[in-house]
């Protein structure tokens, strides 16, 4: 299949719905009936209260679980399992301990590309390390690191195996708020770079309007529907600095 050029649609929430069974014998429905797109390329934000259902769709897209009705498509294919097409970057860094930063990146270049030479594989993971701004700190564990450059090394894991769309569990929530900018603004910098496909789940309006393309906004839960889906009318160069100056910051 082609893959889709940049502004067509890549990855689409169709009709989903999720139930959970309830005490009693009953069901809880998290939400139903969600419809959106992204394009290839976009960088998609949602948002709303917690137990309306966001991590469940991103695990649906990661597939890590099954709506009970509806579908979701990635690059033209139902998404029905697990795939290194789609890296997740969750709240803790879930690194491996007992690996260097430059042992957990290659591992996860090695479980991708399986027939490459172990220098190509290094060469390859120290290309995203160095991207994240953790070259000189390859040979370190995470007992090493502080909380962000852990999470550095998530991202960098995450791009190195090349993924068609990275998802994103709220990243940056367990950080200080100057570790938090700095980190928004490497990824927003490498997104747009790369031209990396990205869904990320977060409480945080203004992290929502610097970093997306596109916004969802979900109801409260349990039945949770889609409110809004807000395309975010400023300048994609935007730079943090500026954006309150912006008229569209506050329509």
């Amino acid at each position: 299949m082609t893959t889709p050029a940049p502004g067509t649609r890549y990855v689409s929430i169709e009709g989903i719905n999720r139930r959970y069974a309830a005490p009693g014998g009953r069901t809880t429905t998290v939400f139903s009936d969600l419809w959106f797109s992204m394009n290839k390329g976009d960088f998609a934000c949602i948002i709303g209260h917690s137990g309306c259902g966001k991590t469940t769709v991103l695990n649906i897209l990661a597939g890590l679980d099954k709506p009970d009705g509806g579908a979701a498509i990635m690059d033209g294919r139902a998404i029905e399992g697990p795939s290194l097409d789609r890296a997740v970057i969750f709240q803790s860094h879930a690194l491996l301990p007992w690996r260097t930063v430059l042992g957990n990146v290659s591992y996860a270049v090695s479980s991708r590309h399986r027939d490459w030479s172990r220098e190509k594989v290094r060469a390859h993971a120290l290309r995203f390390i160095e991207l994240v701004g953790l070259k000189g700190a390859e040979h370190k564990r995470p007992s090493e690191l502080s909380g962000g450059m852990k999470q550095r090394v998530g991202i960098a894991r995450a791009l190195s195996i090349e993924p068609k769309m990275m998802l994103m569990d709220e990243p940056f929530s367990a950080l200080d708020a100057l570790t938090r900018g700095t980190l928004q603004d490497e990824v927003r910098r490498i997104c747009l770079e790369t031209g990396q496909t990205v869904f990320m789940i977060t409480h945080d309006v203004d992290e929502a309007i610097y970093l997306a393309d596109r916004i969802v906004l979900m109801t409260n839960g349990p039945e949770a529907v889609v409110a809004e889906i807000v395309d975010n009318p400023l300048p994609r160069d935007r730079r943090r600095l500026d954006i309150h100056k912006q008229p569209d910051f506050y329509a």
